[in-house]
């Protein structure tokens, strides 16, 4: 699928991805997801496709270059001159230190939208700190609030790598592209995980200030102390999801179970513990799908806790296509979904860089000579 040819939004937006891992390449594979046109600069030897790295997918090019060599680093800055956005994942310093200085690359590109992804962001007592997303969520209250009583449980790398991360990294480019559209100019977006995972933060420290929120594991209403907001375990071992956190959702959960004198003093955080002990009972009576079964076409805000095995053949998800497969691998497909541009996955792999390139303004010559370098 050529430039001309992609779909979606974002079709004609030309982007380069500097290689990392997590956030960087999750965001431009939402991009490329979007019609971007998104060229990867990888190290020399790593950039042949592999279908198994789903947030790699949809590449329209990968061109290895070695970034600690002068002429490959001139190389890049031919390619970046060309793009309308860099997304980097860098430590602070690095990509100056490596001859990519943003302030040089928008002399030579005043629209570019240089889109900086880390932990700790580009400035701060930790800025030049190593960390992973568990660190980062340390400092922002997520990590603290999440989990039973006796300790936090990390929340996989969802919220500081690809929430806090690489969707504020995403808001952050797209609303400077809006306001290039006014004023002509790009700018350096800061996209830091911990400033992310604590932007996601901002419902429950309004709940703290209201006087809703104690800052204990398993004491509110949304972290696992509710009976009525919790997983639980069924006969199969399997668990099933219960959030009937309205009176009338809690009413028709409720009489499933045979509990209706739960629905008195429903929010009373005296009697949560009591209640989720009788309703874990009532649940190992059953198998799980069997329970799902028994609230089919009730409003009682009941779903199965499915594993990765399991989420393509739902029919929910199969009804929406939420989930695909591309040569053999199980993957979540591209959304949001857009009424009149959609979004889809790109071709089967990525191009011959001189097809992608040629496109972008890049001499054939300069291509050759980065396939040179890079083999």
């Amino acid at each position: 699928m050529s430039g001309a040819e992609r779909k979606g939004p974002l079709a004609g937006l030309k982007v380069v991805e500097m290689a990392a891992i997590g956030p960087v390449p999750f965001a431009a594979m939402v991009l490329s997801d979007l019609g971007a046109e998104v060229v990867r600069i990888d190290r020399p030897g790593e950039d042949a496709d592999d279908p198994r790295e789903v947030t790699c997918r949809g590449r329209a090019a990968r061109i290895g270059l070695d970034l600690k060599n002068p002429e490959d680093v001139a190389q890049a800055r031919k390619i970046i001159a060309s793009a309308d956005v860099l997304i980097e994942g860098f430590r602070p310093g690095v990509l100056e230190r490596l001859g990519l200085s943003p302030d040089d690359l928008m002399a030579e590109n005043p629209g570019l939208i240089v889109t900086r992804v880390t932990g700790w962001g580009q400035d701060g007592p930790l800025s030049p700190r190593a960390g992973h997303d568990l660190t980062y969520i340390a400092l922002s209250g997520a990590l603290h609030a999440i989990g039973p009583a006796d300790g936090p449980v990390p929340p996989l790398n969802l919220v500081g790598d690809y929430g806090g991360g690489g969707m504020l990294a995403l808001v952050g480019l797209l609303s400077a592209l809006f306001e290039r559209s006014r004023s002509g100019r790009g700018q350096v977006v800061d996209a830091a995980m911990t400033d992310g995972s604590s932007l996601m933060m901002a419902y429950l420290f309004e709940l703290m200030a209201r006087g809703m929120w104690q800052d204990r594991r398993e004491t509110n209403m949304l972290d696992g102390a509710a009976h009525f907001y919790a997983a639980y375990r069924c006969r199969d071992d399997r668990h099933i999801a219960v959030g009937p956190i309205e009176p009338q959702f809690h009413a028709a959960f409720a009489r499933v179970m045979g509990v209706e004198e739960f629905g008195a003093d429903q929010y009373d955080p005296a009697l949560w513990l009591e209640r989720r002990e009788k309703l874990q009972e009532i649940f190992l009576t059953r198998d799980r799908d069997d329970w799902i079964s028994a609230f089919e076409g009730l409003d009682a805000c009941v779903a199965p806790v499915l594993g990765m095995g399991e989420v393509m053949d739902h029919p929910h998800n199969a009804a929406r296509g939420t989930f695909i497969e591309k040569a053999g691998v199980v993957q979540p497909a591209p959304a949001p979904r857009f009424g009149r541009t959609p979004g889809a996955l790109a071709g089967e792999g990525a191009r011959d860089p001189a097809s992608v390139l040629a496109g972008w303004g890049i001499a054939a010559e300069d291509v050759a000579a980065m396939r040179e370098r890079s083999r």
